[in-house]
């Protein structure tokens, strides 16, 4: 669909930059990943005080492959921040957020802090003692906001100290307004990626001035797409 009603070209050139164009796609493949795990994990997840910690054993030991889904959705949440991270880099080193590509920089950093809030709702799910302090030592830190800290400490929180007020709460943020917010940020992002193609390095675009034919361009669909996906 989108190609023909707006066929746009993506800068490419045998050299440096050429693979730092796919860690953008390894992160929306990860979130993926993220989102198909987590659902499998919901399945046998239990967000209560009494009952999370326990069902996180149940979902370890005693679920057929749980170890393995679990793993994964651990492994890629990690993965998720480290390509997430590396492509804001890329784009900030190659000078990708000139015009006209400043909102497609704004939604890319509001993913990566989407990305962050992931995994800081999902580290207390566990319920056990190192996921309570270390998210009790996080929400106080946003009690450092000037005015309203006190009252988004008690928001996070649900109450005055991290409680199971606490684990339903950040539960709720992880597994449906997180990725409700998330996947239309996504799509926004790669509707400007299509819209505005692939930004060309300040390096690269003196060459060009210097030898046009020194550029060449490939479709974003669905030639960029197969060769991201692969």
């Amino acid at each position: 669909f989108f190609y023909h009603l707006h066929p746009p070209t993506i800068p490419k050139r045998e050299g440096s930059f050429r693979y730092t164009y796919g860690l953008g796609g390894i992160s929306i493949l990860l979130f993926l990943v993220l989102a198909a795990s987590g659902l499998l994990l919901t399945f046998f997840y239990i967000p209560t005080p009494d009952r999370a910690a326990e069902s996180i054993q149940i979902i370890t030991y005693q679920v057929p492959f749980g170890w393995l889904v679990r793993s994964i959705h651990a492994w890629s949440a990690n993965l998720m921040v480290a390509s997430a991270f590396a492509h804001l880099f890329s784009v900030l080193f190659l000078h990708a957020y000139r015009r006209p590509r400043e909102l497609t920089w704004v939604t890319g950093t509001l993913l990566l802090l989407l990305t962050l809030a992931f995994g800081f709702t999902g580290y207390l799910l566990p319920w056990n003692e190192v996921s309570f302090f270390a998210t009790r030592v996080g929400t106080d830190i946003a009690a450092t906001v000037p005015v309203m800290g006190n009252g988004l400490v008690r928001f996070l929180r649900g109450g005055d100290d991290v409680s199971g007020a606490t684990l339903t709460r950040l539960f709720g943020f992880h597994v449906a307004i997180l990725p409700a917010v998330a996947t239309a940020l996504v799509a926004l992002h790669v509707l400007l990626v299509q819209r505005h193609g692939m930004s060309v390095p300040p390096s690269i675009e003196r060459d060009r001035a210097a030898d046009p034919g020194v550029l060449r361009s490939i479709p974003f669909l669905p030639h960029f797409i197969l060769r991201d996906l692969f």
